[in-house]
């Protein structure tokens, strides 16, 4: 693997984890948050993913996908 895809797969695993990691506290922290919350917050990201008129850039392209799919994760397991 080149060292050029190599950050952006290092990139995406941090960013995932750290989002699992903060959706799993925020659970254990709010017993009144429920998986609708987190829909709504999904939802939202949705559409800042596809706001992208000025161009994040790659690092917060891949930031976007990686905390998408570790909310679309995070809810799958939740149901």
């Amino acid at each position: 693997m080149s060292a050029s895809q190599e950050w952006r797969n290092i990139k995406y695993s941090e960013t995932f984890e750290q989002e699992l990691r903060g959706l799993e506290r925020r659970v254990q922290a709010d017993p009144a948050c429920t998986v609708a919350d987190l829909e709504g917050i999904l939802k939202n990201l949705y559409i800042m993913e596809g706001s992208d008129w000025e161009g994040r850039g790659d690092v917060q392209d891949l930031t976007m996908s990686a905390t998408i799919a570790a909310y679309e994760h995070f809810i799958a397991s939740w149901k």
